[in-house]
């Protein structure tokens, strides 16, 4: 399942409002985030996000370091494209943290029972690690993390003792 390619621009720092047309085949199928391909400047990004109706319609946050990396300003006009999210969690999860749950799997049996957003949220922020023997170090210290009982997302990536 995959939308028309069609145009939108940014509407004030982070939000762009999303064509109800575009977003309502995949809200009929039960789909609450979609594939998302960005293109401006000859650029193309690709990303996971939510599709929320806030006010009557339907938005997407776009944050700044998409902006950045797409050469877009307030009010730019560029192309987006909605795709079926096929991914387990709404988002890739990243290799390193694959690997550590398939080798531990009382922390992935306890982060499986996240709510989809702390899921979330924790395979972004293993993900936004540019180097990889950092990603495998702290996808370890949250694996120990997650069964020692911590659950908040502040501390799961520190070390406690």
């Amino acid at each position: 399942m995959k939308s028309k390619t069609f145009d939108v621009s940014l509407e004030g720092k982070y939000v762009i409002f999303l064509p109800e047309s575009q977003v309502a085949p995949f809200i009929e199928k039960g789909h609450k985030r979609a594939e998302i391909i960005a293109t401006s400047h000859k650029k193309q990004l690709t990303f996971h996000g939510a599709l929320r109706k806030r006010n009557g319609a339907y938005q997407l946050m776009f944050s700044k370091q998409k902006q950045e990396d797409l050469n877009l300003l307030p009010g730019n006009i560029f192309q987006l494209q909605l795709l079926e999210d096929t991914t387990k969690y709404g988002v890739e999860m990243p290799e390193e943290l694959e690997a550590v749950f398939e080798s531990d799997p009382e922390a992935f049996s306890i982060f499986k029972s996240f709510t989809d957003g702390k899921k979330r949220s924790l395979i972004y922020y293993i993900k936004r690690i540019k180097n990889i023997q950092t990603r495998v170090d702290k996808a370890l210290l949250i694996s120990e993390n997650i069964k020692m009982g911590i659950t908040d997302l502040r501390e799961l990536n520190k070390v406690h003792r």
